[in-house]
């Protein structure tokens, strides 16, 4: 698809930015206070955003909400498709994609895109991007790509830590660089994720579960949700272990997520007998491929809800480390819940990505065992493709 196809600006249409300010005013209520018990006079920025939709419906002569519980009712019970919002372009948004997750009562990942990766495009507003810079900064004064790595991993591998685990990175001399930043992204676990004493891992992505009014766990993962009811991991009694500490949500979910997915591509390559390096280049790109006659790949992996926002985020994957052909990757639930998926993101892409291609986890993988295999054709090949005048696809 040709970068150059015209896009319509959706991202400034007036209905999508009252939908970002009421993600952000979602997002931001939730780190202050539980979203079903606020109280006369509601935060500035929450008030903001109720006053916008009661004007839309009045607009669209659909019964307004009361007040901000009932806005915040509607984002847990009310797909965004259905609001009355006349301006909204048709198709956006999935039909059960909603601003907060109908058992867990938490913000949807799509919620958090909405607010910190939507709204106003300001890196000030990226808390995940400030501190991944600031690791980067500190690691590259030391002169230690080590230490940079050892904090990635810190991330992707122990998003929760006992007071135990706490004292023991202080042994970790690698992470000596980023000592401060560390103490800044760990905070203390709300009790909200305690039942009985004790909180509990999810077996498959190493964060808390949120435990639910009918006895069972949430995971605040879309991937962990989509594949079955997580696995219960590390019980954490508090009389055991002390205080835990966690990272900060935005981490957990544009860091720790994809990372998981890193860690499993990286694990699945070297079983194909390729050499995977993490993190390149004070993470230039996420992994490293290089196939035995030196051929190499440089991916990066995504792992976000909406199509439309990635393909706006897209652009060229950095030169250096040098490599031979580039992507980006999404894990490939992604297509199961939105089909469209690879579609929008190619349709949303700017011309400054040079024809990036996204492929799925799998795909990539298949790529890579047909190049294993001799083969050369596109099957092959993860470069951005191009279309001949009688069909054919070439690299």
């Amino acid at each position: 698809m040709s970068d150059r196809s015209p896009v319509p600006d959706w991202l400034g249409n007036p209905d999508v930015v009252l939908l970002r300010d009421v993600a952000t005013a979602v997002v931001r209520l939730d780190g202050v206070a539980r979203l079903d018990s606020f109280t006369l006079p509601y935060p500035a920025e929450a008030q903001r955003a109720l006053d916008a939709v009661v004007l839309a419906c009045m607009r669209a002569t659909a019964l307004p909400p009361s007040g901000l519980p009932e806005l915040i009712r509607w984002s847990r019970t009310r797909p965004l498709g259905s609001w009355p919002l006349d301006r909204l372009p048709e198709g956006l948004f999935a039909a059960e994609d909603r601003l907060i997750d109908v058992d867990s009562g938490e913000p949807t990942q799509l919620c958090h895109e909405l607010a910190v990766k939507g709204f106003g495009d300001s890196t000030g507003r990226q808390y995940d991007r400030l501190v991944i810079q600031e690791a980067m900064r500190a690691c590259r004064d030391a002169s230690s790509p080590e230490s940079y790595t050892a904090f990635r991993r810190l991330l992707v591998t122990r998003p929760v830590l006992t007071e135990a685990e706490w004292l023991e990175l202080s042994t970790d001399l690698y992470l000596d660089p980023v000592r401060s930043l560390i103490e800044e992204i760990y905070a203390p676990v709300p009790v909200s994720h305690r039942r009985d004493g004790a909180y509990l891992g999810c077996g498959r992505c190493l964060t808390l579960l949120t435990p639910l009014s009918d006895g069972g766990w949430w995971c605040e993962r879309d991937q962990c949700r989509h594949r079955s009811t997580p696995p219960h991991g590390r019980l954490l009694a508090v009389a055991d272990v002390g205080e835990i500490r966690q990272l900060r949500r935005p981490l957990r979910q544009f860091v720790t997520g994809p990372g998981r997915a890193e860690a499993d591509l990286e694990r699945n390559l070297r079983g194909l007998g390729l050499t995977v390096e993490m993190w390149p280049g004070f993470d230039a790109y996420d992994l490293r491929i290089t196939f035995p006659d030196s051929h190499v790949w440089a991916v990066d992996v995504k792992d976000w809800a909406h199509p439309g926002f990635l393909g706006r985020a897209a652009e060229a994957v950095r030169p250096d480390p040098p490599y031979d052909e580039a992507c980006w990757v999404v894990p490939r639930f992604r297509l199961h819940t939105r089909r469209d998926y690879l579609d929008v993101f190619a349709r949303e892409r700017p011309a400054r990505a040079g024809g990036l291609r996204l492929l799925t986890d799998d795909q990539l993988k298949r790529a890579a065992r047909a190049r294993l295999r001799g083969e050369r054709g596109p099957e092959s090949r993860i470069a951005p493709l191009i279309t001949t005048q009688d069909g054919t696809l070439h690299a």
